[in-house]
């Protein structure tokens, strides 16, 4: 072999430094492929998909309400899948594999506009994918796996919004981000609390230009002379966030006009919302796999989905996130405020943020009972801060440790993947090899 030969991989890979869109391809395939195989294990309804499967069902046959507490976006795709694939565990799943590549691909937009090192981008990437919670919520046919879906792509179309060139781009990304966060609304309420965020983000980010620029705080209210979204005003960022992604919201709700008993009209679509809120906000009774919101971050109760005999073999399911990425991710967390009070570095800051607003939230939304996965969310923002991380610190001497890291996460997903894939295990008993903790159980 010739030595010219012999490089023609690597000038391969260093062009792809710089062509995003064909890496981001790339890894696309990798993680659809990942989240498909043997996504038909187990060949039964598991966990909430107990009432999001029927949900669908009768979306698809347009015959009355069902899971009347949740708005209906995700349970719109998961019909749909049934449409295209038929009522089985694959046409349950199967948008749920795309919104969970999807999910991969907003992470790896939102650290490429941000660091512009495809470094980060890729590694960040690799993150989500072997992350667990990500995995694991893009095989079941829930909300949640929507929700986050969207609120990861509104990210992304948030910072394509902030570095549009022209007044035009600007409003339409921001449009587009306003679309994406009522899309994830629709899926689940729990990202409504980020069209909020979203505003208060573009309110931040104009101040500091303001102050970096010597003008006076007024100045960012104004659309004129911007560094970011340049001609959009504060008041014309909160009608369009505001406005329309509560249009998109309602609009999801068209198929409901159309059921044969009890269809919504017009005149009940805001006491539907209201009956929905109640519905919501009940007090519970007490659930075996119910956990605090402070005790997510720390990996402490999981969720067992599935844990049964399933053709002919035991199989599990746990919503565990991966230890590494989960404990990790909280030193990394903590080295993102640092490099932002120490080093005034806005970008790991803000994805720190991020993160600690979505977690949060939890403490003041009305919810008797809390789950792990309502975690999901936090887990994706945390991989993409631990990203940061290493992309601000990773220098010198450091400048290889985002692979050393990733070692041990990788090499923990294929430790626990026979228990996030529903694949046969040796006997009842089997669980106890990965349960580390008594709380895992």
């Amino acid at each position: 072999m010739s030595l010219e030969s012999a490089l023609q991989p690597l000038a391969m890979l260093d062009r792809l430094r710089q062509r995003p869109l064909w890496v981001a391809v790339i890894i696309a395939v990798f993680a659809q492929a990942l989240f498909s195989y043997r996504l038909g294990s187990p060949d039964k309804v598991m966990f909430d998909e107990v009432y999001y499967v029927p949900a669908a069902r009768a979306l698809l046959a347009l015959n009355q309400p069902f899971n009347k507490e949740h708005p209906l976006l995700a349970k719109e795709f998961i019909a749909l899948g049934m449409a295209l694939f038929g009522d089985n565990p694959i046409g349950w799943r199967a948008f749920s594999t795309l919104a969970g590549t999807a999910t991969i691909l907003g992470g790896f937009s939102v650290l490429w506009q941000l660091f512009g090192r495809m470094r980060t981008a890729v590694f960040g990437a690799v993150l989500l994918i072997f992350s667990q919670t990500v995995f694991v919520q893009a095989r079941i046919a829930m909300l949640d796996t929507y929700m986050a879906a969207f609120l990861t792509l509104a990210i992304a179309a948030m910072l394509w919004s902030m570095a549009a060139p022209t007044t035009a781009r600007a409003h339409w990304r921001l449009v587009l981000t306003a679309v994406l966060l009522g899309l994830a609304t629709a899926a689940k309420w729990a990202a409504a609390p980020y069209v909020a965020f979203a505003f208060i983000a573009f309110v931040a980010i104009r101040l500091r230009d303001a102050r970096a620029s010597g003008r006076p705080i007024v100045a960012a209210l104004s659309g004129r002379n911007q560094r970011h979204w340049p001609g959009v005003g504060a008041l014309s960022a909160m009608l369009i966030l505001g406005l329309v992604s509560i249009l998109v919201y309602f609009a999801t709700y068209a198929p409901q006009f159309f059921y044969r008993y009890d269809p919504l009209t017009l005149s009940q679509l805001i006491p539907f919302q209201e009956q929905m809120y109640a519905a919501q906000t009940q007090v519970l009774r007490h659930h075996p796999y119910q956990s605090p919101w402070w005790s997510w971050s720390l990996d402490l109760r999981p969720i067992w989905y599935l844990y049964e005999i399933n053709a002919g073999a035991w199989r599990g399911v746990l919503l565990l996130g991966n230890p590494a990425a989960m404990w990790g991710g909280l030193a990394a967390l903590a080295a993102c405020l640092y490099a932002g009070l120490r080093d005034r570095a806005m970008r790991p800051l803000g994805l720190a943020l991020i993160w600690i607003a979505s977690l949060a939230m939890w403490a003041v939304i009305p919810k008797s009972l809390g789950f792990y996965y309502y975690y999901y969310p936090s887990s994706i923002f945390l991989c993409l801060a631990t990203a940061g991380a290493f992309a601000h610190f990773g220098r010198g001497r450091w400048a290889q440790a985002d692979e050393w890291y990733a070692i041990p996460v990788i090499a923990l997903f294929v430790y626990f993947y026979p228990i996030l894939s529903a694949s046969p295990l040796s006997g009842r008993m089997a669980f106890a090899h990965w349960t580390w903790l008594a709380s895992w159980r």
